[in-house]
């Protein structure tokens, strides 16, 4: 589960008390500050992680000013918790022995994590050790690139604590959490206002669905001539029994395969699906739907596996081209109309019940289909609650 601490300590002074606010409503995972008596006056739900300053810092007025802001923000709540007024030790490990005394603290039952700033082969090495070894390990990676983080996700693979990684925004976060697939366990995230703090509940919330398919009976396919398909091209590997879901009509889709099987006459394209006629709709993300014809470089849609499971993908690129149709009609249990029309062609392919992967022109009347069918009417892609017949 996807996590984040919240860090006060460089938040601007005259926006402290509402990014506090803003964490404990949004029931952020953590929140990091300086200020002990400023953690203690938050409720449970929040875990409460003090880093103290250096010792031998000596205060400039600036500093100053962020302590007073802090405690400007005292009163969240009235009742505060045990004297200690944390729950986690976050303290800086720049050499083995110090990341020992951590590590020491930590099998004694002190409640500790590590804070790491990589900047080269050496420190890297010791944020995989870190990792290894406490319950958290915050990093701070001093370059853009990721392969820094790649390497200490692969290597605390099996560790039991928790990765934390320093970001700079939201957009850095969304990359994170999906570095190696796996990502970083939570992000350290300086909000400039609680509006932010909103943002990243929602990015820390979005995921995508399990669907209910259900089963489409063929009633008939017929051949209706030249048109216009789109091919969907997207940056990752399908299953095979993955595809996407595309039909004529808002309220029900087919389940497209896609091209992973092989063909006589040519290769497999792992990442592609042979959508259907530019007219269709296909199912996005957030239950939000889009034209084939609006589809293009960066659009994200969903990978739909035979048994319900989603995904997100992102197209590549979409192709169009002029080729001979097929419509093919079909029916829910409920008598619910599913159309889909694809290019005319063997090799186009759509999914039945169990992953069975069936050519689209040697459909028969009574064969089953994968499919899904919406409940919402549709205007501009956004459910709607108003009248509206599709034929």
């Amino acid at each position: 589960m996807r996590f984040a601490w919240i860090d006060l300590r460089e938040v601007p002074r005259q926006q402290i008390q509402a990014v506090v606010d803003a964490a404990v409503h949004a029931r952020m995972a953590g929140v990091v500050s300086a200020d002990a008596e400023l953690l203690a006056t938050l409720p449970p739900t929040v875990t409460r992680v003090l880093m103290p300053q250096a010792p031998a810092a000596k205060k400039t007025a600036t500093d100053k000013d962020k302590d007073t802001g802090d405690k400007a923000a005292k009163e969240p709540s009235k009742e505060t918790r045990p004297a200690t007024g944390h729950d986690v030790l976050l303290r800086k490990f720049a050499t083995q022995d110090e990341l020992d005394a951590l590590a020491a603290d930590h099998r004694t039952g002190t409640p500790v994590a590590g804070f790491v700033d990589v900047r080269d082969d050496r420190t890297l090495q010791l944020s995989c050790t870190g990792a290894m070894a406490l319950p958290y390990t915050v990093i701070h990676f001093a370059d853009p690139t990721k392969i820094p983080l790649e390497i200490v996700l692969a290597a605390a693979e099996s560790a039991e604590g928790k990765l934390v990684t320093v970001v700079d925004g939201l957009e850095e976060a969304a990359i994170v959490f999906d570095v190696l697939e796996r990502g970083s366990d939570g992000i350290l995230f300086t909000p400039r206002g609680a509006d932010d703090v909103f943002a990243l509940a929602r990015l820390l919330q979005a995921s995508t669905p399990q669907l209910e398919l259900s089963t489409l009976t063929v009633e008939s396919i017929r051949h209706v001539g030249l048109g216009d398909r789109v091919c969907v091209d997207t940056c990752s590997h399908f299953e095979e029994d993955e595809g996407i879901l595309v039909g004529s009509y808002s309220s029900g889709f087919v389940l497209c395969c896609s091209e992973t099987h092989p063909l006589p006459y040519m290769p497999t394209r792992p990442f592609r699906v042979n959508a259907g006629a530019l007219h269709s709709y296909t199912l996005g993300p957030d239950n939000r739907t889009s034209y084939l014809s609006e589809v293009g470089s960066g659009t994200a849609l969903l990978a739909v596996g035979a048994d319900g499971r989603t995904r997100r993908v992102v197209v590549g690129r979409a192709k169009l081209e002029s080729r001979p149709l097929l419509e093919i009609r079909t029916h829910a249990e409920d008598g619910r109309l599913v159309s889909l029309t694809v290019q005319d062609d063997w090799h186009v392919r759509v999914l039945g019940p169990g992953g069975k992967v069936l050519n689209v022109t040697e459909l028969q009347p009574g064969d089953e289909l994968l499919g899904y069918l919406a409940t919402d009417k549709r205007h501009v892609g956004l459910p709607i609650g108003e009248f509206c017949k599709e034929v």
